[in-house]
């Protein structure tokens, strides 16, 4: 690969790897296998490099890579056997309190979505994408998005009733909270 697009790609890692690493943790709900599928995303990426001409559409190309190592790691393992803890240990201060058992309630729901339902909603509500920008990070059409999101929102919304919460909250606006 050429030094210049080297420095390119390596100015994309810099600026993107943040988001990017925020996705991916949303996508499989831990922080190692977050980073782990976070490299082997941007692998991908700098393999397609010189594919990749359009330069806008890098960060659509990394999201896709994501989305796609994610699903494909939950249908080669049995990760469905594994679930956050029941409580999470108290570090936050008493101020504190309400945010983090928001988020730690909201997280628990998000985690109970299929991989498919997750990633719609993650691509929606946290990365803010269109359902067109959803649809091809997702390989898939729009309509497919709309219906997994439809399914996600509905899903999530009765976890949190399950879990006692209301379930008419936004669930838009409290992932923003993630």
């Amino acid at each position: 690969m050429p030094s210049r697009d080297i420095d390119e790609f390596a100015e994309f890692v810099a600026h993107r790897s943040p988001a990017l690493h925020r996705t991916a943790y949303l996508m499989v709900g831990e922080r190692g296998l977050a980073q782990d599928l976070l490299q082997e995303a941007l692998t991908k990426t700098y393999v397609a490099w010189p594919r990749l001409r359009d330069r806008s559409r890098v960060e659509a190309y990394a999201r896709k890579a994501i989305t796609t190592t994610a699903i494909s790691w939950y249908r080669k393992r049995a990760w469905s056997s594994e679930r956050p803890a029941e409580t999470l240990p108290d570090t936050a201060g008493d101020g504190h309190e309400a945010a983090v058992t928001e988020r730690d309630w909201l997280w628990r729901a998000l985690q109970e979505l299929p991989p498919r339902q997750r990633a719609a909603i993650v691509c929606r509500f946290y990365d803010d994408l269109s359902e067109a920008a959803t649809a091809e990070v997702m390989g898939c059409a729009v309509g497919t998005v709309k219906s997994q999101v439809s399914a996600g929102l509905r899903r999530l919304r009765s976890v949190l009733a399950e879990q006692g919460h209301s379930p008419e909250l936004e669930l838009p606006v409290l992932m923003e909270t993630l």
